[in-house]
């Protein structure tokens, strides 16, 4: 799976160098490229924002130079996302679908906006992380980034995917690890029984409890 991400701020994304995704990089399994849409600009001092027209405050990014940044990575074959908070929310099955492809451009904006022109002509799609406003599309593109990343094949185990939560519109069940006994609570007898049929028929029920207590909208 590749990214290729069109930002304005490349060294915000340092944080995906860590932990799962940080390893999954270094076995190749995935690859994230970082274009700076700054370096496109033909501007002496890097302007790649202008004043809208019609007038309103903000900044909005200029379309010649977005194109540029998108065309030094432009592939037939690529899905171009715009990180937007007027685009669909994400959610699992998206991040399923997502997962899918081989190649991801993300392009996160910034300021106002960018010229719609140039999202007319290189975005297939508009994705959201929620219905908020956050300063530019940099932490979306984590996010995406980070959730599709799971479902690349070899960067988690097969098992770690298939009873998290939001599997078959499930919340996940609650889990216990050692000591048996935390300040007077008891890990339930059930889970250190042995008995795996057991096991599986509570984590159905408590998955259903959560949901029903936490998202029921999701039994909807």
């Amino acid at each position: 799976m590749k990214f290729d991400v069109l930002t304005l701020f490349p060294e915000m994304f340092k944080s995906l160098d860590e932990s799962i995704i940080g390893r999954a990089v270094e076995k190749g399994l995935i690859e994230i490229n970082l274009i700076n849409i700054r370096d496109f600009s033909k501007n002496k001092h890097k302007k790649v924002d202008d004043t809208p027209y019609g007038g309103g405050a903000g900044m909005v990014l200029m379309p010649d130079v977005v194109y540029d940044a998108y065309s030094s990575v432009k592939d037939e074959n690529a899905k171009v996302i715009y990180l937007s908070p007027q685009g669909k929310v994400l959610n699992q099955n998206k991040v399923k679908e997502l997962s899918k492809e081989n190649h991801l451009i993300l392009l996160c904006g910034h300021y106002e906006g960018i010229d719609q022109r140039v999202l007319d002509e290189i975005v297939d799609e508009e994705i959201s992380i929620g219905d908020y406003v956050l300063t530019g599309g940099e932490l979306p593109a984590m996010v995406l980034i980070d959730s599709v990343s799971r479902y690349v094949e070899g960067v988690l185990s097969e098992d770690s995917t298939k009873e998290e939560s939001f599997s078959n519109n499930l919340l996940e069940y609650p889990q216990y690890t050692r000591p048996e006994e935390f300040r007077g609570r008891k890990v339930p007898e059930v889970l250190i029984s042995g008995h795996h049929e057991n096991i599986k028929k509570w984590r159905e029920q408590k998955s259903l409890e959560v949901t029903k207590q936490k998202r029921p909208d999701l039994l909807e």
